[in-house]
């Protein structure tokens, strides 16, 4: 049987992809303030800007790529049974090959309704955009498919079991600054190996990690490596 091998992946994880990140001194929070394009209420005060700030971040990851990183993470399904929990809304994961991806924070390419957030609608390339007077069947209004500040996290029970059953646990380009999400290292059962692969310091109370210094593609290499025990 194969081991269980569980991915946290961040922002981190998508920019070697070209996705524009928010935290980063260049981010997207530079441009734009996070209570007037990521709340429920920047959406009430003022829809169209909301819908076409992710319409601009939806034709932005149309012309991206998935890279080595991701890449490398579906091919672990060879020997692994992977499954990745991801705080990003791009649909890279899925796009490099691997087929068990949940999302935290929602999917850029998805639609929702202001009414109903269960069901989800599906965008295309062809029509990615979100325009006011889009509407679902019942005529209620669309919306991205993305969890703002201030809304729960619906996905977050299911990614708790994901780690609490897995056999080695990675954390991908990510701060651990942003919860429940960071909360999911707690979980990891006692004895498990923990990887923690970023270019950048990161802390954390842990003393149990093993820290790879590296972008995601090359820390990806690296992790395949010590997981396949590979010189």
């Amino acid at each position: 049987m194969k081991k269980k091998l569980v991915i946290l992946t961040g922002a981190g994880m998508s920019a070697e992809s070209g996705i524009s990140t928010f935290r980063d001194s260049d981010g997207l929070w530079e441009k734009y303030r996070v209570e007037d394009v990521a709340t429920p209420e920047g959406f009430a005060a003022n829809p169209e800007l909301v819908l076409n700030f992710y319409n601009a971040r939806r034709r932005e990851l149309l012309t991206k790529e998935p890279n080595a990183g991701h890449i490398g993470l579906a091919k672990l399904e060879h020997d692994f049974d992977v499954e990745i929990i991801t705080q990003n809304i791009d649909d890279l994961h899925e796009r490099a090959g691997s087929h068990h991806v949940l999302h935290l924070h929602g999917e850029l390419m998805k639609a929702i309704s202001v009414k109903n957030p269960n069901t989800t609608y599906d965008l295309s390339s062809e029509h990615p955009d979100i325009n006011l007077g889009d509407t679902d069947p019942l005529g209620d209004q669309l919306r991205p498919f993305v969890v703002w500040f201030g809304e729960p996290v619906p996905n977050i029970e299911k990614a708790i079991r994901w780690v609490q059953h897995c056999d080695i646990f990675v954390i991908i380009g990510t701060s651990l600054n942003v919860y429940p999400a960071a909360g999911l290292l707690n979980y990891v059962p006692r004895g498990k190996p923990i990887f923690l692969i970023d270019p950048k310091a990161v802390n954390t109370h842990r003393s149990d990690i093993t820290f790879i210094r590296a972008g995601a593609s090359e820390g990806v290499k690296d992790l395949t490596r010590i997981l396949l025990q590979k010189p």
